[in-house]
């Protein structure tokens, strides 16, 4: 198979410092719906998580009412990481300490899906502890260390 018959899924779980209807959290809550937007308008954006809210913030995750999911599939990791450093998007990463706690265990992972595939919450959880617990792979892996499509 060729490197064009895969979507690379991501997956960011983060633990939020306030309950999302907090003061604190205001910032981030009101930049969801427009950084959502230009998300879905990226060049090489595929797919994202999103309950009937429009956004993933009442999906569960990890059993943990505190963690919040985002997941997406992109064409490669080119497309991904464009979106990911430029506009609004960068500005939210660059504030994110001011809404979640700093976590020494991995919450970001990376894998390729066939294309077309929608993943779960199941799998990425799964995706996560596997990174957690064997380090990056072609099974699960990071920007820093990725694998190319169709390595596993």
């Amino acid at each position: 198979m060729n490197a064009f018959t895969y979507e690379l899924a991501q997956v960011n779980i983060g633990r939020l410092k306030a309950p999302l209807d907090s003061p604190q959290l205001k910032d981030f809550v009101e930049a969801l719906d427009p950084v959502n937007a230009v998300a879905d308008a990226a060049d090489g954006f595929v797919w994202r998580l999103q309950s009937d809210s429009g956004d993933a913030t009442d999906v569960a995750v990890f059993d943990d009412e505190w963690l919040i999911i985002n997941m997406s599939t992109w064409r490669d990791a080119n497309a991904l990481t464009a979106f990911m450093y430029q506009g609004q998007h960068r500005e939210l990463l660059a504030r994110r300490r001011d809404w979640f706690e700093r976590l020494e265990e991995a919450m970001v992972a990376l894998w390729w899906v066939p294309a077309g595939h929608r993943p779960t919450v199941a799998e990425a959880e799964e995706r996560i502890l596997h990174l957690r617990e064997h380090g990056p792979s072609a099974y699960a892996f990071t920007l820093r260390k990725s694998f190319p499509a169709g390595a596993v």
